[in-house]
């Protein structure tokens, strides 16, 4: 395996588990579970937040019960504007704990507490804290998509939407960045700013298995099309694009661009929400397979696809897989995430 940086650690190897196959569910059937589910949400005083790549069922039923479709700090902030007692996470652990973190006080839970992510995974908070050690003299800088306990071992939090300018803010101030998990967003950022950074060695399984040559051939079939990026792509795939950017930026692209037709390079649960602002547009995914392809998830995270009305159903009845975040960790974890938050406001005005 080759490192962005000499002194890198070899990460542990993640397991990617297969993509969920869930008993296909009938007309009726759905719309009991749905029934059930909004019931059950009202009675918990409870609220559903779901990401993106979650499945669309799931996305819509958030919305029309009041929830929230987001990107994960959306979602933790969503939960922290409303008055619901409980927060039902569908996504991933780590949305579930930073939800948990910003509101510590709340009880969050999940669909399954096993749907986890590659990037938080291959990023172990020991083997973190040693490389962060060995540095002492760099910023910490961790992705949104990292554990409690490495949040609370950083200095500050990024989204991939905010990225950027935070790097930019500290190159200017002269600080230099020790940058986690993500090598590609790591690079792409750095690109852009010129900061000094040193990268942990990690990846998304799912932004990983874009191809570049299988791309350009994509595109030449559809020499019309804009081609949207998610910056945890690699950089082969990010230097094709029309379009680099976050979840949600990548949703506002298809909502405002004139182009009619988008490959869309990120995990293909979010075409549910592109096809919501522009149902007129044609996307299509861009391909995974290719020289050195494995499919490993073929662009759907199998983590996400851990998240199911059934699931969320038997949750709901049973209380079960409550996420815990001690308040003493909450509290150390809390500050690199509103000194994100902070600077973001400080953007905007």
């Amino acid at each position: 395996m080759s490192h962005p940086n000499a002194d890198a650690p070899i990460i542990p190897e993640v397991h990617v588990p297969d993509n969920p196959v869930w008993p296909a569910l009938g007309e009726a059937a759905t719309k009991t579970l749905k029934t059930d589910i909004k019931k059950m949400l009202q009675e918990q005083n409870a609220v559903l937040v779901a990401h993106y790549y979650t499945d669309g069922e799931i996305q819509d039923l958030a919305e029309e019960t009041g929830g929230c479709v987001a990107d994960s700090l959306e979602m933790a902030r969503f939960g922290t504007e409303h008055a619901a007692k409980t927060l039902v996470v569908a996504g991933v652990r780590f949305m579930g704990e930073t939800s948990k973190i910003l509101n510590n006080e709340k009880r969050v839970i999940m669909p399954d507490l096993a749907a986890t992510c590659s990037l938080d995974e291959g990023c172990p908070k020991e083997m973190f804290s040693q490389f962060c050690d060995a540095h002492p003299e760099h910023t910490v800088v961790v992705y949104a998509n990292t554990s409690a306990e490495v949040k609370a071992r950083s200095d500050w939090v990024v989204t991939s939407g905010i990225a950027l300018p935070i790097i930019k803010h500290l190159a200017e101030k002269g600080e230099k960045i020790l940058w986690g998990p993500d090598k590609h967003l790591g690079r792409y950022v750095q690109r852009l700013t010129g900061a000094e950074m040193l990268f942990w060695p990690g990846s998304c399984v799912v932004h990983e298995e874009f191809r570049s040559v299988a791309l350009e051939r994509l595109r030449k079939l559809h020499p019309d099309a804009a081609i949207l990026v998610h910056p945890e792509s690699p950089e082969q795939v990010v230097d094709q694009a029309d379009v680099v950017g976050s979840t949600t930026a990548l949703i506002d692209a298809v909502k405002t661009m004139d182009h009619q037709e988008f490959i869309v390079a990120t995990d293909a649960g979010i075409f549910n929400k592109m096809r919501q602002v522009a149902p007129d547009k044609v996307l299509l995914e861009a391909p995974t397979m290719g020289e050195g392809a494995t499919c490993q998830s073929c662009a759907r995270c199998p983590w996400m696809g851990m998240n199911s009305l059934q699931n969320l159903a038997e949750v709901l009845k049973n209380g079960s897989n409550e996420v815990e975040v001690s308040a003493n960790l909450a509290a150390k974890a809390r500050l690199p995430i509103q000194r994100m938050l902070d600077f973001a406001k400080t953007m905007r005005k």
